[in-house]
């Protein structure tokens, strides 16, 4: 892990990195502001002149100043090199919810629990527009890339795209049957995205108001959504702990796969993005063809639930775990089973490939022994990973294929030398279970995920 930032006293609202990097803005129910420095991790500056707790922070695309937006009904404006405020801006009548800059940084647009949305001139501090007409408060907001147009999402049920320059609302955008929690404009700012409480995100023509789009999918309400930089894909986060991206470009054409006839535990798609496999409680491993969606093979030997799967960096073949305690080995043109490797005392939690596709890791349920090293072309035992005593959630190899990573159902990481199976590093910090890891593109770091509901992120150097 690099850092754990400690300070607030209690719950942390909002965080934003500065443009350059080098600062994070996190503000706190504890009413307070403060200024991180992210290469030594130390709090700069507590910025504590609000007398309520603090909601959204927000940099200027110039980074030469930090907004924050209070329950004590004001916007204040900070200069990060002091910790000093430069302006209060006052006028809404009850907490201010969300704030966000323009794009040129001259103009700031809130969002209020008192129903209304109003737009500041950053250089005056003095209110320029105040937007009139939903009948909820405001959770969410963004500017148009032109600054022309500003798109409000409100308790209301209803988006609501203003024009700027005549203060009025050009269309009332309804459908969600739940608050419209996160609005977003297009890279283009010819549509919004809306994120709901209803569980959907919505995709609007910002022309003609019309709604093009619903992706459905998410189990319990939308709380924040994000437009790829890139264009064409929208990441969705929400309630039933899962992020989605859609590519919206072709999200009116999705493929729904019901060939199964139990739950689907697990899915991945292949190397070249062409192939997906999916495994089911039906036991079976089906190939669909991502292009026309259609099961173009059904993969059927497993004696239980196939509870993982996975394909190799090449392509060519797909590793799966059962909980019929086996893994097997599956060559992806033929579907044949080409190995039956077998040795593990209970269920297989997961599985993983080297990257060089040439060995592959498993791990048992309830497995004493646990992980175990396996060859990926001739099934070859090939050892084991001694020393978990836990349940193994979560394997991974790193880049170069010389270290494994294991994630287990207690509070420490386990880094293995593959050559030699001894466990070299023991990363502690996490409260069980650890869930999910993976390391950096570079193999220096490791990332995981833990049910005490907290990313970290470890350097491997130093631990």
């Amino acid at each position: 892990m690099i850092w754990t930032l400690n300070g607030h006293r209690r719950s942390v609202q909002n965080l934003m990195y500065s443009p350059d990097g080098n600062q994070i803005a996190s503000g706190s129910d504890d009413g307070t502001v403060r200024i991180w420095v992210m290469e030594s991790g130390v709090c700069q500056y507590i910025l504590a002149e609000h007398t309520g707790g603090v909601n959204c922070v927000a940099y200027p695309p110039d980074g030469d100043h930090v907004a924050s937006a209070s329950n004590d009904k004001t916007i204040r404006l900070w200069d990060p090199a002091t910790g000093e405020s430069f302006w209060i801006l006052y006028g809404h009548d009850e907490g201010v919810n969300c704030i966000v800059y323009s794009h040129k940084g001259d103009k700031i647009a809130s969002g209020s629990a008192d129903f209304t949305v109003r737009l500041w001139n950053t250089t005056s501090g003095v209110c320029s527009h105040i937007f009139i007409g939903h009948s909820g408060s405001i959770l969410g907001i963004s500017f148009s890339p032109q600054g022309d147009q500003v798109a409000s999402g409100s308790w209301d049920k209803t988006t609501r795209l203003w024009d700027v320059e005549s203060e009025k609302c050009i269309h009332i955008l309804e459908g969600h049957t739940d608050k419209a929690n996160s609005v977003i404009f297009s890279l283009k700012g010819d549509q919004i995205f809306s994120g709901s409480s209803d569980g959907t995100v919505r995709v609007w023509d910002v022309q003609s108001g019309t709604c093009r789009h619903t992706m459905t999918g998410h189990r319990e309400r939308v709380n924040c959504i994000a437009y790829s930089p890139k264009g064409g894909q929208v990441a969705s986060v929400s309630w039933d702990s899962t992020m989605r991206l859609w590519d919206v470009s072709v999200v009116g054409s999705r493929h729904t796969s019901n060939s199964h006839s139990q739950a689907v535990r697990d899915v991945k798609c292949s190397p070249r993005g062409d192939l997906i496999a999916s495994c089911s409680g039906d036991r079976t491993i089906r190939l669909w063809d991502v292009e026309t969606g259609a099961c173009i093979r059904t993969l059927s030997s497993h004696g239980e639930t196939v509870s993982c799967v996975a394909f190799s960096p090449q392509g060519n073949q797909i590793v799966s775990g059962s909980n019929d305690r086996t893994v097997r080995l599956w060559d992806v043109a033929t579907g044949t089973c080409l190995h039956i490797l077998s040795g593990h005392s209970s269920w297989i939690s997961c599985i993983a490939y080297s990257p060089q596709g040439d060995q592959v890791a498993s791990a048992g349920l309830a497995d004493h022994d646990t992980v175990r090293l396996w060859n990926a072309t001739t099934g070859a035992y090939c050892g084991t990973l001694n020393g978990q005593a836990l349940t193994t959630w979560s394997v991974a190899f790193s880049p170069d294929g010389s270290l494994i990573a294991t994630g287990r159902r207690g509070d420490d990481l386990r880094i293995w030398d593959v050559r030699t199976f001894a466990c070299v590093i023991t990363l502690t910090g996490h409260r069980p279970w650890i869930r999910d890891i993976v390391f950096s593109p570079q193999g220096d770091q490791l990332a995981s995920a833990s049910d005490d509901c907290s990313v970290r992120l470890w350097n491997l150097a130093t631990g």
